[in-house]
């Protein structure tokens, strides 16, 4: 499949087939968001996938009422970068942005993620709220590592339209 046409196809999924992605797929799946460019290489994302019945209750038991209602049947993929590597200068300083690097590489890498896993022919949700403590406990997620989304990961259960998108002329200024 072609890069436009992955792109074309991918969308925010809110209702998900009984259809469980395995454990080679994610692999598959995470190895295509190692390959984005991150600052000096330092490849800072982290990712902590629910597959088991327990780990998939867990994760949905950390979601608000609407996320749950918009994920049952997806498995979940839990991002999160490494503190103070990327944007590190050299012996722990840090650039004028600092830790804003972690969630710019962070975020090609999932961009790289969800590409992947349209073309493999799986479909996902972004979603931002959670309860941080319950991932972080069940999960071993180090302190200095932040957790950003959890991703619901599935094959979509009906079809899902493209949002409108807003002209070029409000976020393109060229000179």
């Amino acid at each position: 499949m072609e890069l436009n046409e992955v792109m074309q196809k991918r969308r925010s999924v809110r209702k998900y087939l009984d259809a469980q992605i395995s454990q080679e797929e994610i692999k598959e799946i995470i190895h295509a968001a190692q390959l984005a460019p991150s600052w000096k290489n330092s490849q800072n994302g982290r990712y902590y996938v629910a597959l088991s019945e327990e780990a998939i209750r867990t994760v949905y038991d950390a979601l608000p009422d609407f996320n749950q209602r918009s994920t049952v049947n997806a498995a979940y993929i839990i991002a999160a970068f490494k503190e103070k590597t990327s944007g590190a200068i050299r012996d722990g300083e840090m650039s004028e942005e600092g830790d804003l690097w972690g969630g710019y590489d962070l975020g090609l890498q999932n961009a790289y993620l969800l590409l992947k896993a349209s073309e493999m022919g799986y479909d996902t949700l972004i979603m931002g709220l959670r309860d941080t403590k319950a991932l972080r406990e069940y999960f071993s997620i180090p302190e200095d590592e932040i957790i950003m989304p959890v991703i619901a990961i599935g094959k979509r259960d009906g079809d899902v339209n493209l949002r409108p998108r807003k002209d070029l002329s409000e976020i393109l200024k060229i000179r």
